[in-house]
């Protein structure tokens, strides 16, 4: 009769079997654990919040409206190239600036700008901005986002955090959303419709008693 304390050749592969299946599965995952958690872990939690710089003053003559990037401020070492964003910085006069997202307000397609016209111009559908950023024809229902900027220390930075919706002309990140220009052209368009309505059905009973 065999001992029973004595561990069998197959018993052993079975047990060096489950040991290294063991440890394959922790090296799998930690690192999916960490991908998953890196936005605490890194201490990224105030990135929202964060104002991404551009550039000097100096960079953005007045009048002019020059292309300029930002690290997207939730971008991770191994992000490389990917979280560099492109902007439109416009200097109006001073310290006055406006900073427009890169993407056509239409379907998000990349705008660009040209001088001798005034206009930003989308290649994908057509959508034309004037120099401010307000919709000047084409599909867009609405004009170029823009984000919140401010100068300091010389610096023209933003608040990238928020991307921009169609809910808002501004990434804001506060809450306060002026409604979408379309919102406001459609409930225009409503109002004429019903003022037309009601002139049209009073010339009706004017008729009618004459």
């Amino acid at each position: 009769m065999a001992d029973q304390n004595t561990l069998s050749r197959r018993g052993l592969f079975m047990k060096m079997g489950i040991l290294f299946n063991g440890l394959v599965a922790t090296a799998l995952t930690v690192p999916i654990v960490g991908f998953l958690l890196s936005s605490i872990t890194r201490g990224r939690a105030n990135a929202y919040l964060s104002w991404v710089p551009l550039g000097p003053i100096n960079d953005f003559p007045e009048g002019e409206t020059r292309l300029a990037t930002f690290r997207n401020p939730y971008g991770t070492p191994t992000d490389g190239k990917t979280v560099d964003t492109a902007c439109w910085v416009r200097r109006v006069e001073g310290e006055q600036f406006q900073v427009f997202a890169i993407n056509c307000a239409h379907l998000g397609c990349p705008v660009r700008w040209f001088p001798q016209s005034g206009l930003f111009m989308c290649p994908c559908h057509g959508g034309a901005y004037y120099r401010d950023g307000s919709r000047a024809s084409g599909p867009p229902e609405r004009g170029l986002f823009e984000y919140p900027y401010k100068v300091q220390d010389g610096m023209v930075t933003i608040q990238a955090g928020e991307l921009p919706t169609p809910g808002s002309p501004t990434a804001s990140l506060f809450g306060n959303k002026a409604p979408c220009g379309a919102r406001n052209e459609l409930v225009s368009i409503e109002s004429k419709l019903s003022a037309s309505s009601e002139t049209n059905a009073l010339l009706r009973k004017t008729k009618t008693w004459a």
